[in-house]
């Protein structure tokens, strides 16, 4: 996914804001994003970045229906993120070629998604369900068949330390430093100095 262990969750609420948040995370030392399926600007925010922006890795978060799937694969979407675990979804997102990381909240999750061939899943809602606690529990009978986990939910520069010390952890997404409101008020500067002390922060984690 990346090498900075750090997966931005954007809620694309304008097409407009595409460009200029590629380029804030590119400048803040980031290189992926995960666009949620959640407003009508997230398909053409794909399509803008996959397009500008090569080097950019492209997911697809909220992946909630089958039928979407061949959309994102044409779009040249990387990896698809969904909240919860939905077989269906799974199959189809591997069928296409690309990675899939499920959310999973509790032990029956997580073996249905071993079971279907899934190496890296989302632990979501994160904080809700009872944080980095709850996670390293869940490491616990897990954590020997080589499964990652990418907790999301809640989490934000305050926490995201003693998430990253966690060798079980392929990345942390967070939207704490790519938040709707610094979009909106094209507060670009603050997104990619965000970008690089939330990098930093896991580094020295």
């Amino acid at each position: 996914m990346t090498d900075k262990r750090l997966l931005p969750v954007v809620v694309l609420d304008n097409v407009d804001h595409a460009e200029p948040l590629a380029e804030a995370l590119l400048e803040g030392g980031l290189n992926v994003i995960e666009l949620t399926l959640r407003t009508e600007a997230a398909m053409a925010g794909i399509k803008i970045i996959r397009e500008k922006f090569p080097e950019m890795h492209v997911g697809a978060g909220t992946v909630l229906d089958v039928d979407v799937i061949p959309q994102l694969k044409d779009l040249g979407v990387e990896f698809a993120v969904s909240p919860g675990l939905n077989p269906k979804v799974i199959e189809a997102v591997q069928n296409a070629g690309m990675q899939i990381f499920p959310g999973v909240a509790n032990p029956t999750d997580i073996e249905t998604a071993r079971a279907l061939g899934v190496p890296v899943l989302k632990f979501f809602p994160a904080e809700p369900l009872g944080g980095i606690k709850m996670l390293k529990a869940l490491i616990g009978p897990y954590g020997h068949t080589g499964l990652k986990f990418v907790p999301t939910g809640g989490i934000d520069a305050s926490k995201a330390a003693e998430y990253a010390a966690l060798p079980a952890v392929q990345a942390i997404g967070g939207s704490w430093f790519v938040k709707a409101d610094l979009m909106a008020a094209g507060q670009w500067d603050v997104i990619r100095d965000k970008t690089a002390e939330a990098i930093q922060i896991i580094a020295d984690a």
